[in-house]
């Protein structure tokens, strides 16, 4: 980690998710098992290993959006830092200039032949010369005294400039710490869960993995899963042609991989999934499924339309894409590909409408 200096305030205020997101995993860091690894005790059940592995990937998972938040503010940090240092050398070659330009003139001056310019002046006998060389010395100290103005000033820009590329690298190198240890937590996570499935048979393996059907909505009973649903039909029940767009992007990618901290093509997380679903339209989303949350309109359980984000667990670390008759879609865990499940198949926190 690297040492922290005094940095100015709005770039002390860019930290804060980094902060938050690190917080999250407080209670997700701690070791399942003695030794941190998560091995069945004798006599565990395949139901009890289950309910174990879904702990892991959800700890995995709070760590993977603690990774994209971290990896989303280093990102931020290393293009202004090069800004920042652009910026340093162009005022640095501008301060450089007009060094040179009053050293010029004060060698000039230094080799001007004669007595000082104000004791010709007090010397002139003919009264135009006088005024002429009062108006001549009057413009000159005028210049110089300018220049040197604007050197300072320039001295105090290129200090200011140094300074915030300083505290900007120290942001940056906070950010590529975190985000190397949330990835080391969801490594670690995810081994834990792949111990405890090798223990099992194939056929229970793919019952652990599989997608809950049981509703699970924190106000009681809803209604369970009713299949598949039509892309055409949930593009038709969407608010809007960009709810559409998404919809059918998210249709596109069932059954590709999930991989934590990807946007895709090829794999996604979570909230890479919903993100990318709704660049296609032409709406950009935040990178975490907790910043999402607040990125639309809220909207009610009975409000949902295709298009819609769905948000999960009180630490809003899972995110879906609703698309209608009581269906997600969303990009599960490892191990698993991005599909449909009901939407009340886990805790369901939140909901919103992108513009």
């Amino acid at each position: 980690m690297a040492q922290h200096r005094k940095r100015p305030r709005s770039v002390a205020q860019r930290t804060v998710s980094l902060r938050t997101a690190a917080a999250t995993l407080t209670l997700a860091g701690a070791p399942l098992a003695a030794g941190g690894a998560a091995v069945a005790a004798p006599g565990t059940t395949a139901a009890e290993v289950r309910q174990q592995v879904d702990e892991l990937h959800h700890e995995a998972e709070e760590a993977t959006e603690a990774y994209n938040a971290a990896t989303e503010t280093a990102g931020r940090a290393e293009e202004h830092l090069d800004r920042l240092r652009d910026q340093a050398a162009r005022r640095t070659d501008e301060l450089n200039a007009l060094r040179r330009d009053l050293g010029a003139q004060a060698a000039a001056e230094y080799r001007a032949a004669g007595l000082p310019a104000s004791l010709q002046l007090a010397l002139a006998t003919d009264p135009d010369e006088y005024l002429e060389r009062a108006a001549a010395l009057d413009r000159a100290g005028s210049r110089r005294a300018d220049a040197v103005a604007v050197l300072g000033n320039e001295l105090l820009a290129v200090e200011r400039l140094r300074a915030e590329a300083e505290a900007e690298a120290d942001v940056l190198a906070d950010a590529r710490s975190a985000a190397a240890e949330h990835r080391a937590t969801i490594e670690r996570r995810l081994a834990e869960a792949e111990e405890l499935l090798a223990g099992l048979t194939a056929q229970e393996r793919a019952a652990a993995l599989a997608e809950p059907t049981g509703p699970t909505g924190p106000t009681g009973p809803t209604e369970a899963a009713t299949g598949a649903v039509p892309l055409s039909a949930a593009r038709d029940a969407s608010p809007s042609a960009r709810a559409a767009a998404a919809v059918a992007f998210a249709y596109a990618q069932l059954g590709k991989p999930y991989g934590w901290g990807a946007t895709g093509p090829d794999a996604f997380d979570c909230s890479g999934l919903t993100q990318a679903a709704w660049r296609t339209a032409g709406v950009s989303l935040p990178r975490t499924s907790y910043s999402q949350v607040s990125a639309g309109t809220r909207v009610s359980r009975d409000q949902l339309a295709p298009g819609d984000l769905v948000f999960y667990y009180s630490g809003v670390s899972h995110v879906g894409i609703y698309v209608g008759d009581g269906q997600i879609i969303h990009a599960a865990r490892s191990g698993t590909p991005v599909r449909m499940a009901p939407v009340d198949s886990m805790p369901l926190v939140a909901a919103t409408r992108p513009a």
